[in-house]
């Protein structure tokens, strides 16, 4: 069984919500979405979104921004152009 990016994993978890509310998938083939998966990785990358207003810690929080941080890394590996804000002083 192949290794699954994080970056894939987390756009999976994006289109499964997006498929809840009827949102259109996204796809990391496309420089378009590469940016909108950018800015929602800044957004969970964001103190308040990472932490859950401070109702995740420890181990669990340093998993959780981990795993951000892995997707971001990945993401900007594909698309040197996307613009992140939050990520960029964890990369």
């Amino acid at each position: 069984m192949a290794k699954q990016f994080a970056i894939e994993k987390y756009v999976e978890q994006k289109n499964a919500w997006s498929k809840i509310f009827g949102q259109q998938p996204l796809s990391l083939a496309n420089a378009r979405d590469a940016q909108k998966i950018a800015e929602m990785l800044d957004s969970d990358l964001s103190p308040e979104n990472l932490s859950c207003d401070g109702e995740v810690r420890g181990q669990a929080l340093q998993t959780k921004r981990n795993f951000l941080v892995r997707a971001a890394s990945e993401l900007k590996a594909l698309y040197p152009q996307v613009k992140m804000y939050e990520a960029e002083g964890w990369l």
